[in-house]
């Protein structure tokens, strides 16, 4: 993996982090978890800048969401006890065969 993806596969685990972090901010009325989630979406947004001077953006932008979705519904899962129907599961999973692919095809 070349240092760009490593850069873009960050943004997207920052975008993770801030995903999930709105959930404990309370509509931004809780101190600590809103500066977490502005700072962590300052640096996903900054990582994916960084990785757009040199992927295409269709791709980078589509692969910075994707993680972003994956994450934060596996954690909404496991965190917040949110639905993992089978259904939810297989189109997860699809999600990370496009990513792949996306990949790929950059």
């Amino acid at each position: 993996m070349t240092g760009v993806w490593i850069i873009l596969l960050l943004a997207g685990l920052f975008e993770v982090c801030w995903a999930v972090a709105l959930k404990y901010t309370e509509g931004f009325t809780k101190l600590w978890p809103s500066l977490f989630a502005v700072i962590t979406l300052g640096l996903s947004v900054y990582l994916l800048s960084i990785a757009t001077k040199k992927l295409e953006l269709s791709v980078a932008y589509a692969v910075w969401v994707g993680i972003g979705t994956v994450g934060a519904s596996l954690l909404g899962i496991l965190l917040f006890k949110e639905v993992a129907n089978p259904a939810k599961l297989v189109f997860l999973g699809l999600l990370i065969v496009s990513i792949i692919g996306l990949k790929n095809s950059a």
